[in-house]
């Protein structure tokens, strides 16, 4: 398990102009010790921010997007092109524009295309393993967002959720609209060589502030339990890290 990194970025557009410099040279360092690379999207504001400036940057086609698997840490249960879905933002800032084949881009089944949210997550569970040849891949980088509350994926605090066997858990009566989700489970988030965890603004401060503390339980502060094998990072504005001394992690940007 890594040690966890904070690393604060003057301000919202300048922390997602470097999570996409450092997104594109972490991708290309993979494809060429392991030839493809596993790359876990996110969702909410500053994670669609770095997805838009990643498909306006010119450093996309510094990858080869044939030896890339994309995969989401959860979805909203909701039908296929619905806004609420992490993977219409992403198609939208980034995705169509690939030369990517479609089977590469691992979407968590919607309520159009399977019956119960159950039913998606072992399906996507299906997927990772066949991914993994029998287990779940290890991601090369795994971005997660994090709610005011501490949420990471669909992992709310206090949740049942969390007592749901397997890989990728099916999520009801989220405190967070809409209410039926498909997430990943921790162990399957931790499979993950650098998780990032993406963090702007003061809504998110208290958030980022108790992820550092030493006496945070996982269940009450989700976001302190995930960890990359070889790297976590906080990567966040100085608005989210406002609650944190001021000589705490180290800045960039």
């Amino acid at each position: 398990m890594s040690t966890r990194e904070l690393i604060r970025h003057a301000d919202a557009d300048a922390l997602a102009q470097a999570v996409v410099a450092r997104l594109v040279a972490t991708v290309v360092q993979a494809q060429r010790e392991r030839g493809i690379a596993h790359v876990v999207l996110t969702g909410g504001g500053i994670g669609t921010a770095v997805l838009v400036a990643l498909g306006a940057s010119p450093a996309l086609r510094a990858i080869d997007w044939h030896r890339v698997h994309l995969w989401w840490g959860d979805e909203r249960f909701v039908p296929e092109g619905d806004p609420d879905r992490n993977e219409t933002g992403a198609r939208a800032a980034f995705i169509d524009q690939l030369d990517i084949p479609a089977a590469q881009v691992h979407e968590m089944l919607g309520s159009d295309r399977i019956s119960t949210a159950e039913e998606s997550a072992a399906a996507y569970a299906d997927a990772l393993h066949e991914a993994g040849h029998g287990a779940i891949p290890a991601f090369d980088v795994l971005m997660l967002g994090i709610g005011p509350d501490a949420h990471v994926a669909s992992l709310f605090p206090d949740h049942p959720a969390w007592h749901e066997q397997g890989d990728v858990v099916a999520v009801h009566d989220s405190p967070k609209p809409p209410p039926t989700r498909v997430s990943m489970s921790l162990g399957t988030l931790n499979a993950a060589r650098s998780t990032w965890v993406l963090a702007s603004g003061t809504g998110k401060q208290e958030a980022v502030r108790s992820s550092f503390d030493a006496q945070a339980q996982p269940m009450q502060v989700p976001a302190s339990a995930v960890h990359g094998s070889e790297q976590t990072l906080f990567l966040v504005d100085e608005d989210a890290a406002a609650m944190l001394p001021a000589d705490f992690g180290q800045r960039e940007g």
